[in-house]
């Protein structure tokens, strides 16, 4: 099956009675911080505002809670969502109460909208312990799931709370299932996706989904050298214990049999180590030598994959071309992004992550079809799992 969730239709804030109602709202502003605490990309926060703004309206009385980074049950304080809070509160011109969670909340007549702090701050979230579980839902009446982001987590404020008051989806969750649905069922032809990253194995049900659905693969980022390798490798010379190297020859064959073309780079960037002034040297995908890393594509191929990428009607892209936080191997990943933000008539779907990190940092996102709000949610969207948190919800 290559989507599980197709079939299934969840309620949403826009099917059920909201007005005037208490609603617990489940966002994930797990944002980026720079070494000062400052937000760096605010994408997830003003992705949240069309939920807000419509339970405002209803004159709900809000109870946001989310969490940052991995505190892991500890209180720490450069974690805190008071940058959040307070950006949150920029965005929507209202004020915005930080509540502590480790205090007994309580409901009240003042403050319409009320933050929970970080609720990782709590051992108990990632136990989806049903007393932790319970405290959150008996603030509200109701509980609105907007984070797709944590939609494969099974935790407290995701998954937990689901079995003590109604639950249902909020506009942003609603939209991230709707496009992604979309884009495994029915995506104009050709069809091209864009996987990149370290490992073949963080990406393997993936490929092993999109190979049913695509036209062209095209494979950047470190894990390229796998793929290159096993292509010139027979299976009886593969080390069993080498899975990476399995992988990538399973995936080689299966598109064969399925008449699908995966895509290498022809050249990349290389370096000896994996720092940020190493040097490095352009060298066609057949020269690589052993002690050398693979640090971004080559121009050679970033004209080869934009070629393809002009031939497609629609693309998504997960996972980066190299390591584009240094700019020395930033070239492939950016260039991409520019040609993908001009080309017209074409569905283009980001798929979460620090792929959409580039587009904020290169503000090409208003030139995009999509960029998900999801990194291992999306994933696993795209491997066609049962995502808990999307599960849990009411059927419609």
């Amino acid at each position: 099956m290559v989507n599980n969730l197709k079939n299934i239709n969840k309620k949403t804030i826009q099917d059920i009675n909201i007005n005037k109602k208490r609603i617990l709202l489940r966002t994930d502003y797990n944002v980026p911080l720079d070494t000062n605490g400052n937000i760096s990309d605010d994408i997830r926060i003003r992705e949240s505002l069309p939920t807000l703004q419509y339970l405002i309206e209803n004159e709900c009385k809000i109870y946001i809670c989310s969490h940052l980074g991995r505190p892991n049950g500890k209180i720490i304080k450069k974690l805190s969502l008071k940058p959040v809070c307070k950006r949150l509160s920029e965005l929507l011109n209202k004020p915005i109460n930080l509540l502590n969670m480790h205090n007994e909340i309580t409901d009240t007549d003042t403050d319409t909208i009320n933050m929970l702090e970080n609720v990782r701050f709590n051992k108990e979230e990632e136990e989806n312990n049903p007393n932790f579980a319970r405290k959150l839902s008996n603030i509200a009446d109701i509980f609105v799931n907007d984070a797709f982001g944590t939609a494969h987590r099974a935790h407290a404020s995701t998954t937990g709370v689901t079995k003590f008051i109604p639950s249902v989806a909020g506009l942003l969750f609603s939209k991230e299932i709707k496009i992604l649905n979309s884009l495994l069922d029915k995506p104009e032809k050709p069809f091209t996706a864009i996987i990149g990253g370290a490992k073949v194995s963080d990406k393997i049900g993936v490929l092993d989904n999109l190979i049913n659905i695509a036209q062209n693969i095209i494979i950047g980022g470190g894990m390229a050298y796998t793929f290159i390798k096993a292509e010139k490798l027979i299976l009886k010379n593969i080390d069993i214990a080498d899975n990476e190297i399995k992988h990538a020859k399973y995936l080689i064959e299966k598109s064969k049999e399925l008449n699908i073309t995966i895509n290498l780079p022809k050249d990349v960037i290389v370096t000896k180590e994996f720092q940020e002034n190493a040097k490095f040297r352009n060298v066609a995908s057949n020269n690589i030598k052993t002690n050398e890393l693979i640090m971004d594509i080559g121009d050679e191929s970033i004209l080869k994959f934009k070629d393809i990428l002009n031939n497609s009607k629609t693309i998504l892209w997960n996972g980066p071309m190299g390591v584009f936080e240094w700019k020395n191997f930033s070239n492939g990943t950016y260039q991409l992004a520019n040609h993908l933000s001009n080309l017209k008539n074409v569905t283009t779907v980001i798929g979460g992550g620090s792929t959409a990190e580039v587009f904020g940092k290169l503000n090409l996102e208003n030139y995009i079809s999509h960029i998900s709000t999801g990194g291992g949610a999306t994933l696993e969207f795209l491997e066609g799992k049962i995502l808990p948190g999307y599960a849990s919800l009411l059927n419609n």
